[in-house]
């Protein structure tokens, strides 16, 4: 009896996550096979090879490895990932909230949902709002600094993209980093103030070893959605002269413009490798964090 209770408790759990299984192999496990198929043929979307593709191997791979052209876009998308993500949107976002904690009232749901509308605003929309103020003729922070005719765009492509993508998307970093400051106890930073800690030192010795688990968690999801990103494509289109053109903008004008979309694949798996070397770099560094976590309480309870 137990015997068929236990097969038919096994029965429905499968029944329940059969569906989702489905999902996640028509849609990520079949793509991203079909992606490393691809990688490995010469497919084009027109002509003979768009009829009847070959197998070329590791050709693809070894030409993306060699081509300056993308040599110099993941040299961008790295300038990117730190400008925009680890710097700007990390830091204003921590910065934000650091400022706002403990405080109530109009002024911070005021600066919160400021921060948040950027966010939760179309990519489209937020992207051709940036295109009107830093316009060469009419734009508008050439009218407020009053310097008419500064090419914003053209001068100064990646700052231009660095600085969309902080403002874009600092909301998540502020929230995530909100909800950690929640977790360290006033009475901590009032006893190291009173014990004559700086800002700073209360900072680097109380709340940082605090919230460091929150700190790497929100640079992992930050920064693999950063070096996706594809967004700045409606500002600069990768121009000029390939001077922004990071590695998304790289696949779509080699895979879709050119129509090599054996080779986008290759280049779009590298891309998934080097999240991966993302990913597995910084869950390396919360498995060294946890040990140190757990024996907390037991550190505290020999010292009581």
């Amino acid at each position: 009896m137990n015997t068929d209770a236990a097969g038919l408790g096994k029965r429905r759990a499968v029944g329940f996550v059969l569906p989702a299984l489905v999902l996640i192999g028509v849609f990520l496990v079949f793509p991203a096979l079909w992606t490393i198929y691809l990688g490995l043929t010469d497919y084009r979307l027109t002509g003979l090879a768009a009829a009847d593709p070959q197998v070329v191997g590791v050709e693809n791979y070894t030409t993306a490895l060699g081509d300056d052209r993308f040599r110099n876009s993941l040299w961008l998308s790295v300038q990117y990932v730190l400008g925009s993500a680890v710097i700007g949107q990390a830091g204003l976002g921590f910065a934000i909230a650091w400022m706002l904690r403990g405080r109530r009232g109009p002024v911070r749901r005021v600066v919160e949902g400021l921060v948040l509308l950027s966010w939760i605003l179309p990519s489209s929309v937020v992207a051709f709002l940036w295109i009107a103020l830093l316009d060469r003729d009419g734009g508008t922070l050439n009218a407020l600094l009053g310097t008419p005719g500064a090419a914003w765009l053209l001068d100064h492509p990646m700052l231009s993209i660095i600085v969309f993508n902080t403002w874009r998307g600092t909301a998540f970093s502020m929230m995530l980093y909100a909800a950690a400051l929640e977790t360290v106890p006033p009475s901590h930073l009032e006893t190291a103030r009173l014990a004559g800690a700086s800002a700073f030192q209360q900072l680097r010795d109380v709340v940082l070893p605090r919230i460091k688990g929150h700190v790497l968690t929100n640079m992992l999801l930050i920064s693999l959605w950063t070096f996706n990103d594809f967004t700045p494509f409606l500002i600069t289109a990768g121009g000029p002269e390939g001077r922004s053109e990071i590695l998304p903008f790289y696949v779509y004008t080699t895979a879709l413009r050119g129509g090599q979309l054996g080779f986008g694949a290759a280049v779009s798996f590298l891309i998934l490798l080097i999240n991966l070397v993302f990913a597995l770099a910084y869950l390396r560094l919360l498995r060294n964090r946890a040990p140190a976590s757990a024996l907390a309480p037991g550190r505290r309870e020999a010292s009581g």
